[in-house]
């Protein structure tokens, strides 16, 4: 219990060293965890590179951002794994995503060359109607919602980043997207209607 506790305070001083710019404290947190972490990542994603590439960006976020860890809430360790295991599996998520897309736009290929194209110039008609639509039901949420869906769906943010980026708790940057979203759900629900 007792070289646990010291493991600890030396992690916590690391990471208050990090935000200084201490490149040797820098060092010593990425060698104690980049082996465990990389051990991790390759777990979920399960190719050696993307595993390096995931410890990488999360130990750069680690130097950009060492206040981003908060003690009362953990470990220094769980924190870092933390970390790596939500890149991963975001990896995991828009690797898929590609592969989907790729899988639809070549089926969509083998489809345009047999049929006419009357679905395209409905839904060519029916673009702008939706746009407006859509851009009417952003405008009605309140303004603390609005920024956050904007954030995430316009400039690609995680939530963690809007979090970190505006100082809010992620819990409320989380509860204030869900209910942004159900918001606009039943915003456009409506209009089908």
């Amino acid at each position: 219990m007792e070289t646990t506790d010291l493991s600890e305070a030396r992690d916590r001083r690391w990471v208050a060293a990090v935000a200084t710019g201490d490149e040797d404290a820098f060092r010593g947190l990425f060698g104690r965890y980049a082996p465990m972490a990389k051990a991790l990542a390759l777990r979920v994603v399960r190719q050696p590179q993307m595993a390096e590439e995931i410890v990488q960006e999360a130990f750069l976020s680690v130097w950009r951002h060492p206040d981003g860890y908060e003690p009362d809430r953990g470990s220094v360790r769980s924190w870092l794994m933390a970390m790596v295991h939500h890149r991963a599996v975001d990896t995991v998520r828009r690797e898929e995503s590609q592969r989907r897309r790729a899988d639809q736009a070549a089926s969509v290929g083998l489809r345009d060359e047999v049929s006419d194209h009357a679905e395209e110039v409905v839904a060519a008609v029916e673009l702008p109607r939706e746009r407006r639509a859509v851009r009417a039901a952003l405008a009605d949420l309140p303004d603390e919602q609005r920024a956050i869906v904007e954030r995430m769906y316009f400039g690609g943010e995680s939530q963690r980043q809007i979090a970190a980026a505006t100082g809010l708790p992620l819990g409320t940057v989380k509860s204030r997207t869900l209910l942004g979203m159900r918001k606009l759900r039943a915003a456009l629900e409506e209009l089908e209607r």
